[in-house]
């Protein structure tokens, strides 16, 4: 599959992950056809896309720049604080 370097997916990508989702399902059906539950392996797991389900990374650069900037905000708060700028 072709992709940014961004890491961030097109349609046509995720059209293209969505039918091979769809067809492993379908072999995995066909291979399963006829055997008893208790014997049958384990459904395939989708792709994992980018960007859709499982929630972000905890050390995503948006998650990281949004920590430090609240680090930032709170050390200004405390300075302004002990200045007396503010109560």
């Amino acid at each position: 599959m072709t992709g940014d370097t961004d890491s961030v997916w097109g349609l046509q990508e995720h059209l293209t992950a969505a039918v091979i989702d769809e067809l492993r399902v379908a072999n995995w059906q066909r291979a399963n056809e006829g055997v008893k539950e208790s014997k049958q392996t384990k459904p395939p797991k989708p792709l994992s896309r980018p960007g859709v389900g499982g929630g972000r990374d905890k050390n995503s650069p948006e998650r990281v720049a949004k920590r430090k900037a609240a680090l930032t905000r709170a050390a200004d708060r405390r300075r302004a604080i002990a200045a007396g700028e503010i109560s």
